[in-house]
Parts: C-alpha cells; structure tokens; sequence
C-alpha cells in the first residue's frame, strides 16, 4: 500500500507496486546512491554522454520503471481475493485451510527474512504452532489462542535449547516475532468468521474491503494531491494527502457496507472504516521498517508481481484484530 509523493524517490526495502507512470526519478545525483549496479563510465567522445546519463530513460527488464510485473500482480491479486471470497460465501469452512496455509507460508517468509541477521529460528515448531493457533481460533476463541501462542513460543525455546543456551538467546526474540506477527494476528479472521454464524464471512468481508478502499484511497490521493513526506525515513512515498484520502474511502465505503450488509448504524460505520484506515497504514508502515532493518526488498519472491505473502498481508494483519475489537463492541450480543 503506497501514497505516491510525487517529489519522492524509491529506496530498498519499499513497496515498489505503483505504476512505472508515478516512478519519479530524484533530482539528487546521490539519491540512488549503492541501490543501482554501477558500470563501467561511458568516454566522453562520440554522444558526449557519462555514465549517469547513459544509464538513464532505460527500463529495467522484464517489469517497468517500478521494477514490477504489474499484469502478473493484477493477476495474482485478483486470484487471491477470488479464493478468499469463495471460500466465505461457499463455505466458510474452507477459510480454516486457507487461513492455515496463510499462516505457514508468512512463518517460513519471516524465517527466511530474518535469517539474514544471523539468527535461525526453528521453523518446524513454529509451523506446528501455526496451524496450533489457527485452529484454537477457529473452535476455542481468544482464550485458547493466547494459550496456543505460548505453547509455540515455548516449543521454539525447547527446540533451539538442543543447540545451547547462547542459541535460546540468540533466537527468542525472533521466533516470538514470527509466533505473533503473522499467525497470531492472522488467526483473528477465524474468531471473527466464528463471532456469528450467519454475519460472520460477511464481517471478514467488510474487513478486506475497508482495507482495499483505504490502499485506493491512498494511492489516488497520494498521486493527484501528495505534497507532505509522511515517514520520509519509512516510506518515502506516503504522504499526508493519501492518508487522508485512505481515512476517507474507507470510512465512507464502510458506511454504507455495514449499512445494507450488517444494518450496522452509519455513524459506526464511519467509524469503522476510519480505525480500520489506520491500522491497515500502520501495519504497512511496520513491515516497511522491518524490511529496511533487515534491508530486504521483499519477503519472499514467491507472487509474480508482489514479492512475498507477507508483502500483501501486511495491512490485513493489523487490521482483522482491530476488526473483532469493533465488531465486539458495535454489533448486538
């Protein structure tokens, strides 16, 4: 999720889906300072051009200015969407297995990404406590699933305990990042499915779309009206404007979702989509200061288009928890 800035520059560990078309180049000649491949200078006799001028108006191969495959990201984000909503409006059961898989695939890509630190966190036991806190979600609720994260956390310590204490510290800290950012969070959607059997896929719905119309929302404002950096340092290309304008897609959309598909007052509503627009921003916020410590651009490359699962879960993970906090409080017990 981006608010483009028009004046900022793209960095490592960025979202790098926008359209080659707001991809502005920085005017600082040390703004892509160690993030391009340097060649050798081109003499300055027939063209009379350097290496900088050469090198530029070139596109990168196989994508556009932006570095991404932006028909395969469409591809692929439709057919992730495609299989969430089946599996809510034909059988809400099959969420459970996707959920589950979610959960996995975003353990091995923070394993993965994490390791580049020098850690290694155990990765079976942290799959194991991924399909542990899932399903204690989906049959027990929030109880059970705070158990399950503490039983997962402690299998991880037990398993690196074989290697030695100096592992167990080494170690600690990152399986509990693992344990909780992504299946813990994750394993809300299954509470929130459960919370009613008849309005429960729908209030994981409203969810998504909020989020959806806040990333839209965002970027259009972002592109026709960003002018004020909003986290230079995180993310250069949101701004102030596409945060506002993600507040207010989502808030209004929302409004009139619960509305027709909940009967959910419009005022809540109005709240709903608001919270949900900042917590989706922080959680894309997070992931982006996570990467850049790590100074990985993605966290995986397994989706054409969109780097790794964990790239494109980043808003819906702060977002569901937040979800089944409002839906406690404003839906009728």
């Amino acid at each position: 999720m981006s608010y483009v800035d028009p004046r900022a520059r793209q960095v490592p560990g960025d979202d790098t889906s926008v359209p080659a078309s707001y991809f502005h180049e920085s005017e600082d000649p040390n703004a892509y300072a160690g993030t391009e491949p340097v060649s050798e200078a081109a003499p300055r006799g027939e063209g009379g051009r350097g290496r900088r001028r050469a090198g530029r108006g070139r596109k990168p191969q196989g994508g556009g200015r932006a570095g991404r495959n932006l028909p395969a990201a469409i591809a692929v984000g439709l057919s992730l969407g495609l299989v969430v909503l089946a599996s809510l409006l034909i059988q809400p059961m099959a969420l459970l297995a996707v959920l589950v898989a979610a959960s996995g695939i975003g353990a091995w890509e923070m394993a993965r990404a994490l390791s580049t630190t020098g850690a290694n966190p155990p990765l079976i036991p942290l799959l194991a406590g991924s399909v542990l806190m899932t399903g204690l979600a989906w049959y027990e609720g929030a109880d059970a699933l705070v158990l399950g994260l503490l039983v997962t956390v402690g299998a991880a310590v037990l398993w690196r305990l074989a290697d030695g204490v100096a592992a167990v510290r080494r170690d600690f800290t990152p399986s509990v990042l693992i344990a909780v950012y992504g299946p813990f969070l994750l394993s809300f959607a299954a509470m929130l499915v459960r919370m009613d059997e008849s309005d429960g896929p729908l209030m994981v719905i409203c969810t998504l779309v909020a989020v959806v119309l806040s990333d839209t929302g965002g970027y259009a404002a972002g592109v026709f009206l960003g002018k004020h950096p909003m986290a230079p340092k995180i993310s250069p290309k949101k701004s102030w404007e596409g945060f506002a304008g993600s507040v207010t897609a989502a808030a209004i959309g929302s409004s009139a979702l619960l509305f027709f598909l909940l009967d959910i007052g419009v005022h809540w509503g109005l709240l709903f989509g608001a919270v949900i627009s900042v917590v989706a921003v922080l959680g894309d916020l997070a992931e982006s200061m996570l990467k850049r410590d790590l100074k990985v651009k993605d966290m995986s490359n397994l989706l054409p288009g969109h780097g790794g699962l964990m790239d494109r879960l980043d808003s819906i993970l702060f977002a569901v928890p937040t979800a089944y906090l409002l839906f406690s409080i404003i839906t009728p017990s």
